[in-house]
Formats: structure tokens, C-alpha cells, sequence
């Protein structure tokens, strides 16, 4: 076996991340296994897809992970199993491991949005580098996800006036035209937008943009 991988050097923390391997080969799973064992990396191993669905379905949905898949499962096949994920809303990176003759289904699977795909055999330095590739992307994954949930939750403590009046603050309309808009006066537009800072747990005007300007975007991507 070669030397080491480093792992933790300039990345993110995801030490705690798990790698699923989804292989029907006995022999490969146990390599691999000991191979990311040996550079610091928690396995999961599964013979087949429907095992490894059952799993997923019971975890929680926080911990950082990421699969790799054989193509050539038995049963319903890696790339199948990549439709099943996203159909079920699992959306953890995942790569392939391939044969020579699978390249052609490799590159349907990146069109997905599978991370990369490695050929058999496989590289140790390659291997791990992937695997630290794609904890990180689910760290950081995780972290928008939670974060986009906390301003949904926020946004839903607005009124439907303050509602307007932020659509107005966020159109770049200043206090006057916003009261004239709304046929309120600048004082109670003033209150509302104290208001909607408190609710959205924001000090100043540029975050009050920011946050606004962030959920719009969720929106608009059917994020949140």
C-alpha cells in the first residue's frame, strides 16, 4: 500500500463524514474499505442498491456523507441508483467506479451530477483525493441547506404588509415612495421596516439586502 494520504490538511471539517460504498463485489468493498480506514475515512459498505437505500432512509439527514457506486451492480444498476437518489431527494455527491467498457454510462452519470468517475484499478492518492472532494461538498452543502432553512423560517414570521414593504426596500424605493406605494405613512413604513430587521435577525440595511436578496434566489432555484 502506498504512503498515507493527508486528508485534513486545508479542509473542511469532515472527519465525521461517512463514505458509503455500494459494490456486489465482496473483494472490492473489503479493499476499499481497508484502504479509506487506513487514511482516516469512516466506510459503510452495501452489496446492492436496495440495501444501501434502506440504510440512507434511516439516517440523519445532517451527517456528512457521500457514496461511491459500481456501475455494474447487481440488481438495478449505480446509475440507476443515482436516478432513485435524486427522485428521493438524496442529493449526497457521488462518483462512480467503472470498468473499461463503461465509460459511455460514466459520462451520463457526471451529466447528472455525479462528482467524477474512477477506472478500475484504482489509485489510492486518486481515491482519497475524490473522497475528500466530496465530504467537503457535502459540508458545505449541509451548511446552505440548513442555512437556506433558517431564513425560510424567518421569512415566514413576516406580515403581508411587511412582506410588501421589503419587496419595496429590496426594488430600492426609499421610505417616502414605499408609504406612497402602500398608502401608509413614512412613519408606519419605518415601523414595518424595524419590524422585518428584528424578525430577520439582521442590524443593518446591507444585511436586510443580503438576506432578502439570498431568499429571492432560493426561491427563484425552488430551493426553499
Amino acid at each position: 500500500m502506498s504512503q498515507k494520504i493527508d486528508t485534513t490538511k486545508d479542509a473542511l471539517p469532515v472527519e465525521n463524514g461517512v463514505v458509503y460504498i455500494v459494490d456486489d463485489d465482496q473483494a472490492i468493498r473489503d479493499s476499499l474499505t481497508l484502504l479509506l480506514s487506513a487514511n482516516g475515512f469512516r466506510v459503510s459498505c452495501h452489496e446492492n442498491a436496495e440495501r444501501f437505500l434502506y440504510v440512507l432512509n434511516s439516517t440523519d439527514i445532517n451527517v456528512i456523507s457521500c457514496a461511491l457506486l459500481d456501475i455494474n451492480l447487481g440488481g438495478p444498476s449505480g446509475i440507476e441508483l443515482q436516478d432513485a437518489l435524486l427522485k428521493m431527494n438524496f442529493h449526497i455527491p457521488v462518483a462512480f467506479i467503472t470498468g473499461n467498457g463503461d465509460i459511455s454510462s460514466a459520462v451520463d452519470a457526471l451529466k447528472k451530477g455525479a462528482v467524477d468517475f474512477l477506472q478500475k484499478p484504482i489509485k489510492e492518492d486518486l481515491l482519497c483525493n475524490l473522497v475528500k472532494t466530496m465530504l467537503s461538498k457535502a459540508y458545505l452543502d449541509n451548511e446552505q441547506r440548513i442555512e437556506l432553512e433558517n431564513i425560510k423560517i424567518k421569512f415566514k414570521l413576516l406580515t403581508l404588509r411587511e412582506a410588501q414593504v421589503l419587496e419595496r426596500i429590496v426594488a430600492g424605493r426609499i421610505n417616502k415612495q414605499i408609504g406612497t406605494d402602500l398608502d401608509i405613512s413614512v412613519k408606519t413604513v419605518e415601523a414595518h421596516r424595524a419590524s422585518i430587521m428584528e424578525k430577520l435577525g439582521v442590524r443593518r440595511p446591507a444585511n436586510l439586502l443580503q438576506i432578502a436578496l439570498k431568499h429571492q434566489e432560493a426561491k427563484a432555484r425552488g430551493l426553499i
